[in-house]
């Protein structure tokens, strides 16, 4: 049965994150034939519109508003559920991200909706939406639906397949005004702290850093390493506990969850806390001194040695392929 989803689009930085195209993907899969809307919120984000419908959005709803420049939580909740108000979908998709993950169980337990997270796939079945998520720290797996009323769900980034961009789609782009009132919170300045060009949840490349890289230093040769490939620097709880890094970088049970497609552990243990955060990622190289390290009984590919003697030989031999092709 043809559905109404709304998707909504996630602003950082004036361009749209990735995640915002992979939850378009699943929406064209939600709707089965039905319509799929894109959402922007923000103070001028017009002309991210047609991103939105080139990557399969059939239309796209602006809602341009100074207060909605920087994430809030209570700014965004009162958009959205003006938004729902007036589309009354079927089903609303989000991100997995900060913005996701708090303004999602807010709108569901607004509209008293079934609210579905971390969904790393979907599939049709009989005419309802089932998804994937994974539990247990990605030890296993549950499927869930909704069976009533509004479908909500967030998609963890890097899992879904975004569906070729095409410029040669067209969609309707309409604006709404919404009214905010009594907001509780008020932006006055954002300070960011410099952790690198890609983001950590939707890069593609990962290299990390645990204890083993023995200070701040030694993530320098993580960091050429990681943009030789385009990727990003990441670390383990131990790291960061010890000053080496921002935790900004964490990645684990308590810091972000990502699912590259090539992660290269350095200098980590391997401890059950941090393959929570990284075990689905598609391919795992482990380099570690310490053949016992439990790194190892997840990693595809292994390297037993000295990562200050292993990381320079990698870089290099890599930097000549690349060179070569």
């Amino acid at each position: 049965m043809a559905k109404k989803v709304l998707v909504i689009g996630e602003v950082r930085d004036g361009e749209l994150r990735n995640v915002s195209y992979e939850a378009v993907a699943a929406g064209k899969e939600v709707a089965d034939g039905g319509e799929v809307v894109g959402v922007l919120l923000g103070e001028d984000v017009s002309g991210l519109a047609d991103s939105l419908i080139h990557y399969g959005a059939d239309r796209v709803i602006v809602v341009n508003h100074a207060d909605l420049k920087t994430y809030t939580t209570d700014a965004y909740q009162q958009a959205l559920l003006q938004v729902l108000d007036v589309e009354n979908p079927e089903g609303v998709l989000l991100g997995h991200t900060s913005l996701g993950k708090d303004v999602s169980p807010r709108l569901a337990m607004k509209l008293g909706a079934g609210l579905i997270s971390d969904a790393i796939s979907v599939e049709m079945d009989g005419g309802d939406a089932v998804f994937t998520r994974p539990i247990y720290s990605g030890k296993a797996f549950e499927k869930k639906k909704v069976n009533d009323g509004v479908l909500f769900a967030t998609i963890r980034p890097n899992n879904i397949v975004p569906l070729e961009k095409d410029e040669s789609r067209s969609g309707d782009v309409s604006t709404l005004t919404v009214d905010l009132k009594d907001l509780r919170t008020v932006i006055k300045d954002v300070v960011r702290k410099a952790t690198g060009g890609v983001d950590l949840s939707e890069a593609k490349v990962i290299v990390a850093g645990g204890r083993g890289v023995k200070g701040k230093e030694g993530f320098e040769p993580l960091q050429e390493l990681a943009d030789l490939l385009g990727g990003a620097v990441g670390a383990s709880r131990g790291a960061c506990d010890a000053d080496y890094c921002d935790y900004a970088l964490q990645i684990g049970q308590t810091g972000k969850v990502v699912t590259p497609d090539l992660y290269i552990a350095v200098g980590l243990s391997g401890a059950i806390q941090h393959l929570a955060g990284m075990s689905n990622s598609k391919v795992i190289v482990a380099i570690n001194k310490d053949p016992e390290a439990p790194i190892f009984e997840v990693a595809d590919y292994g390297i037993v040695g000295d990562l200050f003697e292993i990381i320079p030989i990698l870089t290099e031999e890599l930097k000549s392929a690349l060179v070569s092709n």
